[in-house]
Protein backbone atom coordinates (compact mmCIF):
# COMPACT_ATOMS: atom_id res chain seq x y z
CA UNK A 1 0.00 0.00 0.00
CA UNK A 2 2.89 2.25 0.58
CA UNK A 3 3.71 4.39 -2.07
CA UNK A 4 -0.32 4.59 -3.65
CA UNK A 5 -1.05 8.01 -4.96
CA UNK A 6 -4.56 7.75 -6.83
CA UNK A 7 -6.82 10.11 -5.51
CA UNK A 8 -8.26 9.28 -1.95
CA UNK A 9 -11.07 10.87 0.33
CA UNK A 10 -9.59 12.01 3.48
CA UNK A 11 -11.58 8.95 5.00
CA UNK A 12 -10.44 6.20 3.11
CA UNK A 13 -6.63 7.36 3.68
CA UNK A 14 -7.39 7.73 6.98
CA UNK A 15 -8.07 3.86 7.08
CA UNK A 16 -5.95 3.00 4.44
CA UNK A 17 -3.08 4.52 7.09
CA UNK A 18 -4.12 2.15 9.66
CA UNK A 19 -4.38 -1.18 7.83
CA UNK A 20 -0.70 -0.46 6.64
CA UNK A 21 0.00 -0.09 10.40
CA UNK A 22 -1.03 -3.37 11.18
CA UNK A 23 -4.71 -2.26 12.94
CA UNK A 24 -7.15 -5.44 12.97
CA UNK A 25 -10.43 -3.90 14.31
CA UNK A 26 -12.07 -0.46 15.27
CA UNK A 27 -14.17 -0.25 18.59
CA UNK A 28 -16.52 2.79 17.90
CA UNK A 29 -19.67 4.45 18.31
CA UNK A 30 -21.28 6.08 14.58
CA UNK A 31 -21.41 9.65 13.89
CA UNK A 32 -21.75 12.38 11.67
CA UNK A 33 -18.86 14.07 11.55
CA UNK A 34 -16.84 11.15 10.45
CA UNK A 35 -19.10 9.98 8.08
CA UNK A 36 -16.03 9.95 5.78
CA UNK A 37 -14.19 7.39 7.72
CA UNK A 38 -17.35 4.71 7.88
CA UNK A 39 -16.64 4.80 4.26
CA UNK A 40 -13.47 4.21 4.27
CA UNK A 41 -13.68 1.21 6.54
CA UNK A 42 -16.49 -0.39 3.96
CA UNK A 43 -13.62 -0.70 1.49
CA UNK A 44 -11.63 -2.46 4.30
CA UNK A 45 -13.45 -5.66 5.53
CA UNK A 46 -10.11 -6.73 6.81
CA UNK A 47 -10.63 -4.58 9.94
CA UNK A 48 -13.63 -5.45 12.25
CA UNK A 49 -15.63 -2.26 13.41
CA UNK A 50 -16.66 -3.29 16.52
CA UNK A 51 -20.00 -1.13 17.06
CA UNK A 52 -19.94 -0.09 21.04
CA UNK A 53 -23.75 1.32 22.32
CA UNK A 54 -21.49 4.28 24.55
CA UNK A 55 -18.65 6.02 23.96
CA UNK A 56 -16.76 5.18 27.09
CA UNK A 57 -17.31 1.91 26.73
CA UNK A 58 -15.70 1.94 23.40
CA UNK A 59 -12.46 3.43 24.84
CA UNK A 60 -12.23 1.14 27.63
CA UNK A 61 -12.51 -1.66 25.07
CA UNK A 62 -9.62 0.00 22.86
CA UNK A 63 -7.53 0.17 25.80
CA UNK A 64 -8.26 -3.31 27.07
CA UNK A 65 -6.99 -3.98 23.22
CA UNK A 66 -4.11 -2.32 24.14
CA UNK A 67 -3.07 -4.05 27.09
CA UNK A 68 -3.64 -7.80 25.57
CA UNK A 69 -1.46 -6.87 21.93
CA UNK A 70 0.28 -4.37 23.06
CA UNK A 71 -0.65 -2.83 19.44
CA UNK A 72 -2.51 0.86 20.17
CA UNK A 73 -5.78 0.41 20.44
CA UNK A 74 -8.06 1.78 17.90
CA UNK A 75 -11.38 4.17 18.79
CA UNK A 76 -13.37 6.55 16.62
CA UNK A 77 -15.94 8.96 17.98
CA UNK A 78 -17.99 11.79 16.84
CA UNK A 79 -17.17 15.37 18.60
CA UNK A 80 -18.51 16.89 21.16
CA UNK A 81 -20.23 14.30 23.88
CA UNK A 82 -19.09 11.59 22.13
CA UNK A 83 -15.23 12.91 22.95
CA UNK A 84 -15.92 13.71 27.15
CA UNK A 85 -17.77 10.12 26.95
CA UNK A 86 -14.64 8.86 25.77
CA UNK A 87 -12.68 10.64 27.89
CA UNK A 88 -12.31 8.19 30.89
CA UNK A 89 -10.81 5.58 28.72
CA UNK A 90 -8.02 7.92 27.34
CA UNK A 91 -7.40 8.39 30.93
CA UNK A 92 -7.01 5.03 32.05
CA UNK A 93 -4.56 4.41 29.06
CA UNK A 94 -2.61 7.17 30.73
CA UNK A 95 -2.07 5.79 33.83
CA UNK A 96 -1.90 2.28 33.05
CA UNK A 97 0.59 3.37 29.99
CA UNK A 98 -1.59 1.75 27.64
CA UNK A 99 -0.92 2.29 23.37
CA UNK A 100 -4.64 3.98 22.21
CA UNK A 101 -5.25 5.88 19.37
CA UNK A 102 -8.58 7.83 20.07
CA UNK A 103 -10.10 9.66 16.76
CA UNK A 104 -12.78 12.21 17.00
CA UNK A 105 -14.85 14.25 14.57
CA UNK A 106 -14.27 17.62 14.36
CA UNK A 107 -16.58 20.23 13.23
CA UNK A 108 -15.81 22.08 9.37
CA UNK A 109 -12.24 24.38 9.47
CA UNK A 110 -14.83 26.70 8.65
CA UNK A 111 -16.82 27.29 11.89
CA UNK A 112 -13.56 27.86 14.25
CA UNK A 113 -14.00 29.68 17.29
CA UNK A 114 -17.87 30.00 16.69
CA UNK A 115 -18.56 28.24 19.24
CA UNK A 116 -20.29 25.58 16.04
CA UNK A 117 -22.87 22.99 17.43
CA UNK A 118 -20.64 20.70 20.09
CA UNK A 119 -17.16 22.48 19.18
CA UNK A 120 -14.50 21.65 21.60
CA UNK A 121 -10.78 22.52 21.16
CA UNK A 122 -9.33 19.07 21.90
CA UNK A 123 -5.77 19.54 22.67
CA UNK A 124 -6.76 21.95 25.25
CA UNK A 125 -9.45 19.35 26.54
CA UNK A 126 -7.36 16.18 26.25
CA UNK A 127 -3.66 17.38 27.17
CA UNK A 128 -3.92 15.99 30.89
CA UNK A 129 -5.38 13.55 29.78
CA UNK A 130 -2.92 12.18 26.72
CA UNK A 131 0.54 11.40 25.77
CA UNK A 132 -0.66 13.77 22.57
CA UNK A 133 -2.85 15.38 21.17
CA UNK A 134 -3.40 16.79 17.73
CA UNK A 135 -5.76 17.87 14.89
CA UNK A 136 -5.44 16.66 11.25
CA UNK A 137 -6.37 20.35 9.82
CA UNK A 138 -4.84 19.25 6.26
CA UNK A 139 -5.65 16.28 4.27
CA UNK A 140 -2.02 15.56 3.10
CA UNK A 141 -0.75 15.47 6.38
CA UNK A 142 -3.09 12.19 7.26
CA UNK A 143 0.01 9.46 6.66
CA UNK A 144 2.06 11.79 8.51
CA UNK A 145 -0.10 12.21 11.59
CA UNK A 146 -1.19 8.77 11.64
CA UNK A 147 2.54 7.53 11.48
CA UNK A 148 3.78 10.08 14.11
CA UNK A 149 0.70 9.00 16.49
CA UNK A 150 1.63 5.22 16.11
CA UNK A 151 5.14 5.84 17.26
CA UNK A 152 4.05 8.28 19.98
CA UNK A 153 1.77 5.91 21.19
CA UNK A 154 3.91 2.87 20.89
CA UNK A 155 7.46 3.96 21.90
CA UNK A 156 9.17 4.85 25.12
CA UNK A 157 6.63 4.92 27.96
CA UNK A 158 3.34 3.95 26.06
CA UNK A 159 0.45 5.80 26.35
CA UNK A 160 -3.09 7.31 24.39
CA UNK A 161 -2.95 9.49 21.43
CA UNK A 162 -6.04 11.91 20.36
CA UNK A 163 -6.47 12.77 17.21
CA UNK A 164 -8.90 15.42 16.02
CA UNK A 165 -10.74 15.23 12.41
CA UNK A 166 -12.33 18.31 10.88
CA UNK A 167 -15.44 16.76 8.25
CA UNK A 168 -14.77 18.81 5.80
CA UNK A 169 -10.87 17.49 5.34
CA UNK A 170 -12.27 14.14 5.83
CA UNK A 171 -14.20 14.83 2.60
CA UNK A 172 -12.25 16.40 0.61
CA UNK A 173 -10.09 14.53 -1.59
CA UNK A 174 -6.31 14.44 -2.92
CA UNK A 175 -3.57 11.76 -4.27
CA UNK A 176 -0.95 11.52 -1.54
CA UNK A 177 0.61 8.73 -1.14
CA UNK A 178 0.78 6.33 2.03
CA UNK A 179 3.33 6.29 5.08
CA UNK A 180 5.46 3.35 5.85
CA UNK A 181 4.19 0.80 9.03
CA UNK A 182 5.40 2.07 12.44
CA UNK A 183 8.10 0.54 13.92
CA UNK A 184 7.94 1.03 18.01
CA UNK A 185 11.26 2.10 19.96
CA UNK A 186 11.94 0.30 23.02
CA UNK A 187 14.44 1.84 25.55
CA UNK A 188 17.46 -0.89 25.77
CA UNK A 189 18.93 -2.21 28.91
CA UNK A 190 22.88 -1.52 28.55
CA UNK A 191 25.16 -3.94 29.97
CA UNK A 192 26.62 -1.34 32.85
CA UNK A 193 23.41 -1.04 34.15
CA UNK A 194 22.88 -4.85 34.84
CA UNK A 195 25.91 -4.43 36.53
CA UNK A 196 24.90 -1.80 38.90
CA UNK A 197 21.50 -3.63 38.99
CA UNK A 198 23.78 -7.41 40.28
CA UNK A 199 26.31 -4.77 42.56
CA UNK A 200 22.97 -3.77 44.70
CA UNK A 201 21.57 -6.80 44.98
CA UNK A 202 24.49 -9.02 45.52
CA UNK A 203 24.87 -6.64 48.77
CA UNK A 204 20.77 -6.76 49.79
CA UNK A 205 19.80 -8.72 52.28
CA UNK A 206 15.93 -8.25 52.09
CA UNK A 207 15.40 -7.28 48.58
CA UNK A 208 11.84 -7.35 46.96
CA UNK A 209 10.83 -6.39 43.03
CA UNK A 210 7.29 -4.57 42.36
CA UNK A 211 6.63 -5.28 38.79
CA UNK A 212 3.82 -3.21 36.82
CA UNK A 213 3.60 -1.14 33.99
CA UNK A 214 2.38 -1.28 30.72
CA UNK A 215 4.19 -3.22 27.70
CA UNK A 216 4.10 -6.78 29.65
CA UNK A 217 4.50 -10.09 27.56
CA UNK A 218 4.53 -13.62 28.08
CA UNK A 219 8.36 -13.81 27.60
CA UNK A 220 8.42 -10.87 30.36
CA UNK A 221 7.00 -13.52 33.06
CA UNK A 222 9.03 -16.28 32.16
CA UNK A 223 12.20 -14.32 32.52
CA UNK A 224 10.48 -12.87 35.74
CA UNK A 225 9.93 -16.26 36.94
CA UNK A 226 13.34 -17.26 35.94
CA UNK A 227 15.34 -14.62 38.03
CA UNK A 228 13.31 -14.77 40.79
CA UNK A 229 14.23 -18.57 41.13
CA UNK A 230 17.71 -18.18 40.27
CA UNK A 231 18.26 -15.15 42.04
CA UNK A 232 15.99 -16.08 45.41
CA UNK A 233 14.11 -12.56 44.97
CA UNK A 234 10.54 -12.45 46.15
CA UNK A 235 8.00 -10.56 43.79
CA UNK A 236 5.48 -8.40 44.18
CA UNK A 237 2.92 -6.57 41.71
CA UNK A 238 2.12 -3.34 41.66
CA UNK A 239 -1.49 -1.95 40.73
CA UNK A 240 -4.04 -3.60 38.25
CA UNK A 241 -0.68 -6.01 37.38
CA UNK A 242 -1.86 -9.29 39.15
CA UNK A 243 -1.07 -11.36 36.42
CA UNK A 244 2.01 -10.37 35.65
CA UNK A 245 3.57 -13.88 37.44
CA UNK A 246 1.77 -16.80 38.85
CA UNK A 247 -0.18 -16.59 41.77
CA UNK A 248 0.95 -19.93 43.32
CA UNK A 249 4.51 -18.99 42.56
CA UNK A 250 6.66 -19.84 45.33
CA UNK A 251 8.60 -16.38 44.83
CA UNK A 252 5.63 -14.58 44.98
CA UNK A 253 4.44 -12.54 47.88
CA UNK A 254 1.18 -10.70 46.90
CA UNK A 255 0.04 -7.59 45.01
CA UNK A 256 0.77 -3.89 46.11
CA UNK A 257 -2.30 -2.31 45.89
CA UNK A 258 -5.80 -1.04 47.19
CA UNK A 259 -6.00 -3.07 50.43
CA UNK A 260 -3.09 -4.31 50.91
CA UNK A 261 -1.82 -7.25 53.05
CA UNK A 262 -0.52 -5.50 56.40
CA UNK A 263 2.12 -7.84 56.30
CA UNK A 264 3.34 -7.33 52.95
CA UNK A 265 3.39 -3.78 53.15
CA UNK A 266 5.56 -3.80 56.63
CA UNK A 267 7.82 -6.14 54.33
CA UNK A 268 8.24 -3.64 51.66
CA UNK A 269 9.07 -0.87 54.75
CA UNK A 270 11.40 -3.36 56.70
CA UNK A 271 13.69 -4.00 53.17
CA UNK A 272 16.58 -3.12 52.70
CA UNK A 273 16.38 -2.89 48.67
CA UNK A 274 13.16 -2.45 46.82
CA UNK A 275 13.44 -2.86 42.52
CA UNK A 276 11.01 -1.00 40.65
CA UNK A 277 10.60 -2.64 37.42
CA UNK A 278 7.74 -0.54 35.20
CA UNK A 279 6.16 0.51 38.11
CA UNK A 280 5.34 4.14 38.33
CA UNK A 281 4.94 3.67 42.51
CA UNK A 282 1.75 5.93 41.84
CA UNK A 283 -0.76 6.40 44.79
CA UNK A 284 -2.41 2.74 44.67
CA UNK A 285 0.40 1.28 44.92
CA UNK A 286 2.38 3.13 47.35
CA UNK A 287 -0.64 3.52 49.35
CA UNK A 288 -1.02 7.03 49.26
CA UNK A 289 2.57 7.27 48.99
CA UNK A 290 3.02 6.25 52.63
CA UNK A 291 5.34 3.08 51.49
CA UNK A 292 8.53 4.34 50.69
CA UNK A 293 9.71 8.17 52.00
CA UNK A 294 9.72 10.85 49.02
CA UNK A 295 11.86 11.70 47.98
CA UNK A 296 14.59 9.35 49.20
CA UNK A 297 13.59 6.03 50.01
CA UNK A 298 15.20 4.48 53.52
CA UNK A 299 15.84 1.47 51.59
CA UNK A 300 17.96 1.56 48.67
CA UNK A 301 15.92 2.12 45.04
CA UNK A 302 16.47 0.11 42.30
CA UNK A 303 14.09 1.86 39.56
CA UNK A 304 13.79 0.78 35.96
CA UNK A 305 11.38 2.54 33.82
CA UNK A 306 10.47 2.55 30.02
CA UNK A 307 10.50 6.46 30.06
CA UNK A 308 13.17 9.17 31.62
CA UNK A 309 10.84 11.39 32.86
CA UNK A 310 9.25 9.10 35.42
CA UNK A 311 13.18 8.52 37.07
CA UNK A 312 13.34 10.69 39.85
CA UNK A 313 10.31 12.24 39.60
CA UNK A 314 8.87 11.64 43.22
CA UNK A 315 11.10 8.80 44.10
CA UNK A 316 15.06 9.94 44.16
CA UNK A 317 16.64 6.16 42.97
CA UNK A 318 19.97 4.94 44.05
CA UNK A 319 19.65 3.01 40.92
CA UNK A 320 18.12 4.83 37.58
CA UNK A 321 17.63 2.48 34.66
CA UNK A 322 15.77 3.24 31.32
CA UNK A 323 14.51 0.45 30.26
CA UNK A 324 11.53 -1.45 29.23
CA UNK A 325 10.37 -4.34 31.65
CA UNK A 326 10.97 -6.79 28.40
CA UNK A 327 14.39 -5.39 27.84
CA UNK A 328 15.68 -5.28 31.72
CA UNK A 329 14.06 -8.73 32.71
CA UNK A 330 15.61 -10.43 29.47
CA UNK A 331 18.96 -9.41 30.61
CA UNK A 332 18.98 -9.89 34.30
CA UNK A 333 17.22 -13.29 33.74
CA UNK A 334 20.55 -14.27 32.13
CA UNK A 335 22.89 -12.48 34.45
CA UNK A 336 25.38 -14.30 36.83
CA UNK A 337 22.91 -15.03 39.75
CA UNK A 338 23.89 -13.83 43.56
CA UNK A 339 23.89 -15.89 46.23
CA UNK A 340 20.33 -15.61 47.64
CA UNK A 341 20.21 -19.04 49.57
CA UNK A 342 19.92 -16.99 52.91
CA UNK A 343 16.54 -15.78 51.62
CA UNK A 344 14.86 -19.31 51.67
CA UNK A 345 12.60 -19.11 55.40
CA UNK A 346 11.93 -15.29 54.43
CA UNK A 347 10.61 -15.41 50.66
CA UNK A 348 8.80 -18.69 51.95
CA UNK A 349 6.94 -17.20 54.78
CA UNK A 350 6.09 -14.00 52.71
CA UNK A 351 4.69 -16.18 50.53
CA UNK A 352 2.58 -18.16 52.92
CA UNK A 353 1.21 -14.75 54.11
CA UNK A 354 0.07 -13.71 50.96
CA UNK A 355 -2.02 -17.31 50.80
CA UNK A 356 -3.49 -16.69 54.08
CA UNK A 357 -4.21 -13.16 53.20
CA UNK A 358 -5.91 -14.22 50.46
CA UNK A 359 -8.23 -17.46 51.93
CA UNK A 360 -11.72 -16.53 52.24
CA UNK A 361 -12.48 -15.51 56.51
CA UNK A 362 -16.60 -15.60 57.63
CA UNK A 363 -18.46 -12.77 56.81
CA UNK A 364 -22.08 -12.04 57.23
CA UNK A 365 -24.69 -12.33 54.88
CA UNK A 366 -25.83 -14.92 52.50
CA UNK A 367 -23.59 -13.89 49.34
CA UNK A 368 -19.86 -14.64 50.72
CA UNK A 369 -18.37 -12.59 47.28
CA UNK A 370 -14.51 -13.87 48.74
CA UNK A 371 -15.84 -17.58 48.39
CA UNK A 372 -17.74 -16.95 45.06
CA UNK A 373 -14.13 -15.45 44.22
CA UNK A 374 -12.45 -18.46 45.86
CA UNK A 375 -14.45 -21.25 44.03
CA UNK A 376 -14.58 -19.80 40.53
CA UNK A 377 -10.11 -19.25 41.07
CA UNK A 378 -10.37 -23.16 41.78
CA UNK A 379 -12.95 -23.73 39.22
CA UNK A 380 -10.65 -21.61 36.06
Amino acid sequence: MSGKTETRHGGRILVDQLALHGAERVFLVPGESYLAVLDGLVDHPDIDPIICRQEGGAAIMAEAYGKLTNKPGICMVTRGPGATNASAGVHVAHQDSTPMILLVGQIGRDMVDREAFQEVDYRKMFEPLAKWVGQIDDINRIPEYISHAYHIATSGRPGPVVLALPEDMLSSSTDVADAKPYVPVEAKTAPEDVSRFRDALAKSEKPVMIVGGGGWTREATENLKSFSVRNNVPIATSFRCQDYIPNTHSHFIGDVGIGINPKLAEFIKDSDLVILVGSRMGEMTSSGYSLLDIPCPKQKLVHVYSGPDELGRVYRPDVAINASQRSFLRAIAMMEPVDGSARDDMIETAHANYIAFSTPVETPGDVKMAHVVAELREKL
